[in-house]
């Protein structure tokens, strides 16, 4: 298991609910700690470490793990560690291909299921790959009458175009049916992955304006144009994430039951890093959404794979 520097750990706040996860929260706006961000850590690691650095949840990423497609496991996780589950990923990545089955409404059904038996009011879910012309073909009105029959906000996320590595190519690969931006598709609600943003070149404060009311889950994390999805700490990228953050406290994106999740790529740091670096990341979120942060008092880890000034170059 995963261990925060004992000299670091910040006190726990039992203010928040235990497992499930009600509207209830001492914070405005939710913010939560996604699975990923603790990979190659389990799902417990996840748990422990949002509580201790008081994250007022987790969204639970369904991959290999076993935990993460267990319901009884996740709940009892969630009331050991007095944090609730704030939104369910469907296994629709790549990666994921085999999990809940083969069948992508499959996927998207046991998603569904998990989620309302943690309480947790969102799923988050992919848009169909080009190949899955059937899913495809459905998805807009499936996704619709799905969020209706089960009271569980369906947030589709942007994505991007698959770009090659060779940087004198001009070539993109569209990926996803019928696009990888869900702004006027229809959705009724939408995640907003920073990353992806970032990935696809786009404007990630521009893309929360134009989808309006139909935002309602935030990846919080950063990047840089070009054909890596970094998931970089927030600040470490181009993106105006500050921004993106003011703009949902403007909007009143907290009063609708919007969540604003960390998802970054830890994969290289330290356990030291680690920390500092979703403590950084959460001390950011507050900052920015409520003005309780304080950004100045952690050390951010640079960026571990390249030096992204110079690749911008």
């Amino acid at each position: 298991m995963l261990m925060a520097p004992a000299a670091r750990t910040p006190t726990n706040s039992d203010s928040g609910p235990v497992g499930g996860s009600s509207e209830t929260s001492a914070h405005a706006i939710r913010v939560g700690l996604s699975t990923s961000s603790v990979y190659p850590g389990t799902a417990e690691d996840t748990f422990a470490l949002a509580a201790q650095l008081g994250y007022d949840g987790v969204e639970v990423m369904v991959w290999g793990e076993k935990t993460t497609q267990d319901a009884g496991a996740l709940a009892a996780l969630a009331e050991r560690h007095r944090v609730s589950v704030l939104a369910v990923h469907a296994p629709t990545l790549l990666l994921t291909r085999t999990v809940f089955g083969a069948d992508p409404w499959g996927k998207v059904d046991r998603s569904i299921e998990l989620a309302r038996a943690l309480g947790a009011p969102s799923v988050v879910l992919h848009p169909p790959f080009f190949w899955q012309t059937r899913y495809a073909r459905s998805f807009v009105a499936g996704v619709a009458q799905r969020e209706a029959a089960s009271g569980v906000r369906l947030c589709v996320e942007n994505m991007f175009t698959w770009r090659p590595r060779n940087a004198h190519s001009t070539r993109d690969f569209q990926a996803y049916f019928p696009t990888w931006d869900p702004v006027g598709q229809g959705y009724r609600s939408v995640t907003l992955d920073v990353s992806h943003a970032a990935t696809s070149g786009s404007d990630a404060l521009a893309m929360a304006r134009a989808l309006g009311p139909t935002l309602r889950h935030v990846h919080l994390t950063d990047g840089v144009p070009g054909f890596r999805d970094d998931h970089l700490l927030p600040g470490q990228g181009d993106q105006d994430c500050a921004g993106l953050l003011r703009h949902l406290v403007d909007t009143g994106f907290g009063a609708g039951g919007g969540q604003v999740v960390v998802e970054v790529n830890t994969r290289t740091m330290s356990v030291e890093e680690r920390w500092e670096g979703l403590a950084s990341a959460l001390a950011f979120a507050r900052e920015h959404l409520e003005g309780e942060g304080n950004t100045d008092a952690v050390r951010v880890p640079a960026p571990t794979r390249r030096r992204y000034r110079d690749a911008r170059a």
